[in-house]
């Protein structure tokens, strides 16, 4: 029978368990957080903070799962005071640095950066140092930013896809091409896509510029200027019917496309005419699916 036996723990002796002290909490929360409860998660942290005001690992806690959940606003109370007690703690501070880019505080979001990087330079920071100067409008340093880490690490997706969005913007398509094509190597957003497409349409590459757009819209069924420019060079192409198909779904994603629509199909060599809008209207709505 001893082998079956349950070891009780008197109860003079039993280790002392305190649910409620700020590191139980935290795991409490994070576990919550990484099972998909985010509520939970935030509902543990409230709980902590109303019993250890202005801890600083609550806070920290709390401003990540807000800001998970898309609640920006709420997340800089937390974070700020986070920072107050942890000021030299690098994952504080590049968390509050997205928060404060996400809220256009560029200054702020760099001058974390900037601290973050001094203490413990990591990858995720000079990523998050190019999109704070690219969202900020600092082109060239934004330039120079993603250059570096294209060189660091040549298979990064999105630092491809920014330089090549910005040699597209400085007229260079080749090259924006070559960006474009390494940065939709692998899973790539619809946005990279697109912008494929637009640099093989300024080189003329129709074919090239209609599997990118194609592209775009599977993975973003409502990408209605992938559509639209989809119809542009299948139009010019000279294969109207697919055009008109494509200009069909922009036109029923974004109405104030049609506009767009009846200058290109009038204007280029392969287009139609019509009548009148409401006979183009009819025929848009007669392929409408």
């Amino acid at each position: 029978m001893t082998g079956n036996m349950l070891h009780l723990i008197p109860r003079a002796v039993r280790p002392p368990m305190n649910p409620s002290t700020p590191e139980d909490i935290v795991r409490r929360a994070t576990a919550a957080f990484n099972a998909g409860q985010p509520d939970e998660a935030q509902r543990l942290c409230e709980k902590g903070l109303s019993q250890t005001p202005g801890d600083p690992m609550l806070c920290h806690l709390l401003a990540a799962v807000l800001f998970s959940k898309g609640d920006v606003a709420a997340a800089r109370a937390p974070i700020e005071e986070s920072l107050a007690k942890r000021p030299d703690n690098a994952a504080v501070l590049l968390l509050a640095a997205r928060i404060f880019r996400a809220t256009s505080d560029f200054d702020a979001a760099s001058k974390h950066l900037d601290r973050a990087i001094a203490i413990a330079p990591q990858r995720d920071m000079f990523v998050e140092k190019a999109r704070t100067l690219d969202q900020a409008g600092l082109t060239p340093q934004a330039r120079e930013a993603w250059r570096a880490i294209l060189k660091t690490i040549p298979q990064h997706r999105e630092a491809a896809a920014r330089l090549g969005r910005l040699a597209w913007e400085d007229g260079d398509h080749a090259e924006a091409v070559s960006l474009l094509e390494r940065a939709t190597a692998g899973d790539a957003p619809a946005s990279a896509w697109f912008n494929l497409g637009l640099a093989r349409q300024d080189l003329r590459d129709h074919a090239g510029a209609a599997a990118a757009y194609r592209k775009a819209i599977e993975i973003n069924p409502d990408h209605a200027e992938a559509a639209l420019n989809l119809g542009v060079v299948l139009q010019d192409s000279g294969d109207i019917d697919a055009a008109m198909q494509a200009y069909a779904r922009a036109w029923r994603m974004r109405p104030a496309s049609f506009g767009l629509i009846a200058q290109a199909l009038t204007s280029a060599p392969h287009g139609r005419l019509w009548l009148d809008e409401e006979s183009l209207r009819r025929a848009l709505r007669s392929l409408g699916g």
